[in-house]
């Protein structure tokens, strides 16, 4: 059987001077309570008739009404069945209708005694048919329209109205209802209330405080979680403004210590195998020391091992209680120490982790007279901090690493352009040149023997150009492959010079030629070099000056010592020079100072990326400066010296050789 009328409906029009109200569900569960909590603290034995709407909303009160209806037999229980709610007549009478009842949009409960009488009237009201979006949470928030008093006629025409919709789900009950039903219309049942509403008031402040202590743990739940979503709001905004390590690290390691309260926060990059950190990333309070810039012992440190191993946060409440703390591992007090040193009580260490491997750790200090406690929520925010902070170093590695891909793309691109122009004019010129010189040859049998001799002479010229060009080219492919076996031994710089400066002597037959002059102290230190390679620098570096040095000009070559273990050589021009803007671009593959189509002077373009790769393979640096254009340049590189000891012992196998011949 389906009743679709309202209970609420057919009460407000029997009495339609009441006024309904709206309640929402708490206020309805806390009446709810006072009023059968005031069943139970009588004495008497009342007429008890509630509604429920869903049989999961009658289990959570059983148990309440098992101990009312020890007290009375007049108890009715109204719900929509879900799983077993059925028609029973046990410990009380439990009444089942329909889902699609009106009375599965209601909410009642009526207490009918001799001494005092109460009823809640509710039906829920559909927000959705209000155009009103539904709320957050739901169930707590769900509204009710309906009437709540102690009015006894009001409360016994409910009572009527419910007892006879009962009978009309169950007829069976009609002995059983019928005198509480005559009882109520002849009047018996009317009165004024007489009992004391102490206990109910005391109930009802008690669900009340009950329901605001709820509500200020849900306000704080919500508090805390609206502070770990800004603080991982802000780093994931850091990380989104910058893909800059460093300011991100700082960002995160000053709000997450803020957030935390704590007295220190660090946070630092590191892996497993390190054995210590450099701590470049710190939030402190004004009373605690800084560890800025200082070194952070790892190895030996068993905290920094247990994370490492576990790969989850370790937080550890007291520092001098700990067991960690007291064991001393092959006599080393690490971790002890630490402490000791830094005033640490409480110590929380988090990991930052990608894909399993560990890219740095986040460490938050407390210090006090008593530990720090830090709930567990706290440790599972830092634990979403050290996440995003794992994502943003990768992402700014891999940025980084983009940007250098971008960059040797560039050059390869250079390279590609700048090797056809240098294949179009430096091969094709020679060729062309040597071709025309072959064929007149070939087919001028009567040509002047002077004439052949300078046809002759020009396809030597070229053919040594080219043979040059692609011997620069064999040698920058070696250098940058890593398959050159150096020879070094300990020289003394001069002779390479003087081998350097030779080979430039055979082309004073052939062009003007600046003067050059060698400034080197006899008290220089011998050189650990491969003698041969070190030649070749010398040579490309001498023949780069005298190209761009006019024949009255001069090159100069010095050398000093620049630290305990290198030597600065310096070759200076007075031709003209190089502008600023290009002192780096000089060292270029194929860098051409007129383009590779329209120079006045030879070359490929490759001999100072020659030098520089020969020079960084042997630990050394080699740079360029200039006053700018017409101001001429100057050449510098450094290369190792021999150790003292190792000169020294050099110095004796000569005594030793020359004494045996």
């Amino acid at each position: 059987m389906i009743l679709t009328d309202s209970v609420l409906e057919a009460l407000l029009g029997e009495i339609p001077q009441v006024r309904p109200q709206i309640y929402f569900k708490s206020s309805l569960t806390a009446l709810s309570h006072a009023m059968e909590d005031q069943v139970l603290a009588g004495n008497d034995r009342p007429v008890v008739i509630a509604s429920f709407q869903r049989e999961r909303f009658y289990r959570q009160e059983a148990h309440r009404y098992l101990r009312i209806a020890s007290r009375t037999d007049q108890v009715y229980i109204l719900a929509a069945p879900e799983t077993d709610f059925t028609d029973r007549s046990e410990h009380y009478e439990t009444i089942a209708f329909e889902p699609e009842d009106g009375l599965s949009q209601e909410w009642h409960l009526v207490v009918v005694s001799e001494q005092y009488a109460s009823c809640l009237i509710c039906r829920e009201r559909d927000l959705t048919a209000e155009n009103q979006a539904p709320p957050l949470h739901v169930d707590q928030s769900r509204r009710f329209e309906g009437i709540w008093t102690f009015d006894r006629n009001i409360v016994l025409k409910s009572a009527e109205i419910l007892l006879k919709r009962i009978l009309k789900y169950r007829p069976e009950l009609q002995n059983k209802i019928a005198p509480v039903l005559a009882q109520i219309a002849n009047g018996a049942m009317s009165g004024i209330n007489q009992v004391d509403p102490a206990p109910f008031a005391d109930r009802l402040v008690t669900y009340l405080q009950a329901g605001q202590y709820k509500l200020a743990k849900a306000y704080r739940s919500i508090s805390e979680k609206e502070r770990k979503e800004r603080l991982v709001n802000s780093i994931t905004t850091a990380v989104r403004r910058s893909l800059k390590p460093t300011e991100i690290l700082n960002v995160a390691a000053e709000e997450v210590g803020k957030v935390l309260g704590a007295e220190r926060c660090l946070i630092y990059r590191c892996k497993v195998t390190d054995l210590s950190a450099t701590l470049s990333h710190e939030y402190l309070v004004d009373s605690m020391p800084s560890l800025m810039d200082r070194t952070w012992t790892l190895q030996g440190n068993p905290l920094f091992e247990e994370v490492a191993q576990r790969q989850e946060a370790v937080f550890i409440e007291d520092t001098q209680s700990d067991a960690r703390f007291s064991m001393i591992k092959d006599g080393d007090r690490t971790l002890q120490a630490l402490t000791l040193d830094w005033n640490i009580r409480s110590w929380l260490m988090v990991p930052v982790l990608h894909q399993s491997q560990l890219l740095g750790m986040v460490e938050l200090h407390y210090w006090g007279a008593t530990p720090h406690v830090l709930e567990h929520d706290h440790v599972e925010m830092v634990e979403a901090i050290a996440t995003q902070i794992g994502v943003a170093l990768i992402q700014a590695e891999s940025f980084a690493n983009l940007e250098d891909l971008n960059q040797q793309l560039e050059a390869l691109d250079r390279t590609r352009s700048n090797l056809i122009a240098i294949t179009g004019h430096e091969l094709r010129t020679p060729l062309s040149t040597i071709q025309v010189c072959l064929e007149s040859l070939a087919s001028e049998p009567d040509m002047s023997p002077d004439l052949r001799q300078v046809m002759l002479n020009s396809a030597l010229v070229d053919a040594e150009r080219m043979r040059k060009l692609i011997q620069d080219f064999l040698t920058l492919s070696r250098l940058e492959s890593g398959r050159v076996e150096w020879r070094f031994e300990p020289l003394p710089l001069w002779e390479c010079v003087d081998l350097a400066l030779s080979s430039l002597q055979t082309r004073r037959l052939t062009m003007n030629l600046p003067q050059i002059v060698t400034q080197l102290s006899t008290e220089l230190p011998l050189v650990q070099v491969d003698g041969e390679w070190l030649v070749e620098v010398l040579t490309k570096l001498l023949d780069n000056a005298c190209k761009f040095t006019e024949a009255e000009g001069r090159v100069t070559i010095r050398a000093e010592r620049s630290s305990d273990t290198m030597l600065e050589v310096m070759i200076s021009d007075t031709g003209r020079g190089i502008e600023e803007n290009r002192l780096e671009t000089v060292f270029d593959r194929f860098y051409q100072e007129e383009g590779a189509l329209r120079r006045t002077t030879g070359g490929t373009g490759l001999g100072l990326a020659i030098c520089r790769q020969i020079i960084t393979n042997w630990g050394g640096k080699i740079w360029a400066e200039s006053g700018g254009k017409d101001l001429g340049s100057e050449f510098h590189f450094t290369i190792p010296i021999v150790p003292s000891g190792e000169t020294k012992r050099t110095a004796q196998r000569k005594r030793t050789s020359r004494s045996r011949e």
